[in-house]
């Protein structure tokens, strides 16, 4: 098995890392102001074209599940230059696409190649990196990934507006075959185990019900799952809200969720910062209880006095702060008992109903809108109040390598 250098091009390393991390977000935010021209440019819908999205969030989560096995038995780096090929070619292909139906199918095969990244970082991040340091390079690959809700709507727009939509996927094509040169020349290699017979759908369940036994995995990935439910509940409310309740217009919303994000990115540089004083899980426990804390504050304002777009934007604002801290920690702590053979697959397990959760939080959101704050002032606090609970009631088991 080869031996990766620790030492070998790191800050080159965590920025390709954050990269591949980021391609699920960019993948989304940067089509969403092209929904109407989509829409009018193939004869259909606003609401048809949302099924791109919805393809493409079962291709993130499903995919994650395959591509598990294969960087444990093969490796990291052979996934990652097929999904990277992939989503270059099916990039193209929603460029040239000429029906919706091709596009929602597209997008699905986009998300097999884009999900590659996401799952492949977490486990590099293992790979390369001592425990005691994981958390704080999952805060700087934030920095990377938390660029991509901030640029990429404007950037979306602006093609847009000048090029058509077309163009945005061939820009994220030209985005993966930099990122697959990136791979090619920078990821050193980390071989996996070899065994072939884990890649039978029989066997790799069986990996995966070994993963769920692991001391303590099941509820972390519970608990961080729960985070991501509160991510997802906010951004799905905050057009909801901000635009139809608050009257704000696109651009000034796009503002908003853009300085929102910065508070994500905060959030994550902080955390990297205290780690050096303080433990990983003392940072967990505070961080939570800090947005249990703004969440009983907002559903308390929101009880007894009439509601200010300056309270919901500070709630939300100290809300993904917080997320800032949670995510990249409570990441390094589910990871922590894995070694090279099985990294691979806790992290799609973990990434694949992460995903699941999101997907439910955001349609439970848009199920339950009514006109009002309801759906922010209980969606994001049930969140919170659920990963606290988890969190309260884990009993700290002992690392186990598997």
């Amino acid at each position: 098995m080869t031996q990766p250098n620790p030492d070998h091009n790191h800050r080159l390393i965590i920025v390709l890392l954050g990269a591949l991390t980021a391609i699920g977000p960019l993948t989304i935010d940067t089509y969403l102001p092209a929904f109407t021209a989509i829409a009018t440019d193939l004869g259909t819908d606003v609401a048809t074209v949302g099924l791109s999205m919805s393809s493409y969030f079962i291709g993130i989560a499903v995919g994650q599940l395959i591509y598990g096995p294969l960087l444990d038995v093969i490796g990291r780096k052979g996934p990652l230059v097929f999904g990277l090929l992939l989503y270059a070619v099916a990039s193209a292909g929603c460029a040239l696409s000429g029906t919706v139906e091709t596009l929602i199918f597209l997008r699905l095969v986009l998300a097999l190649g884009a999900c590659v990244g996401m799952v492949a970082a977490r486990a590099v991040v293992r790979d390369l990196f001592p425990l005691n340091e994981t958390a704080r390079i999952f805060s700087l690959l934030m920095l990377v990934m938390g660029l991509a809700p901030i640029v990429a709507p404007t950037l979306g727009g602006i093609i847009v507006a000048s090029l058509g939509w077309r163009y945005i996927f061939l820009l994220l094509g030209a985005v993966a075959v930099l990122m697959l040169v990136g791979v090619w020349r920078i990821l050193p290699s980390i071989a996996g185990h070899g065994r072939r017979e884990a890649l039978r759908p029989g066997k790799a369940l069986q990996d995966y019900g070994a993963v769920l036994a692991v001391p303590g995995f099941t509820p972390r990935m519970l608990t961080g799952s729960f985070h991501i439910a509160g991510l997802f509940a906010y951004l799905t409310a905050s057009p909801l809200v901000f635009m139809e309740l608050f009257g704000m217009s696109g651009p000034r919303y796009g503002w908003t969720m853009g300085c929102n994000a910065l508070a994500l990115v905060v959030g994550s540089q902080v955390n990297a910062r205290l780690l050096r004083r303080f433990s990983l899980r003392e940072l967990l426990w505070s961080s939570n209880l800090l947005q249990l804390i703004a969440s009983a504050l907002f559903v308390l304002g929101v009880t007894l006095v009439p509601v200010s777009l300056w309270m919901v934007l500070a709630f939300s604002a100290l809300y993904l702060f917080c997320l800032g801290f949670l995510l990249p920690d409570i990441t390094a702590l589910i990871m922590e008992p894995f070694d090279r053979e099985r990294a691979g697959s806790a992290s799609a397990l973990l990434g694949s109903v992460q995903m699941l959760a999101g997907a439910i939080a955001a349609a439970l959101v848009s199920w339950g809108y009514d006109g009002t704050l309801a759906v922010m002032a209980i969606g994001m606090p049930a969140c919170a109040l659920a990963s606290a609970g988890l969190l309260w009631g884990e009993r700290r088991p002992q690392a186990v390598q598997v």
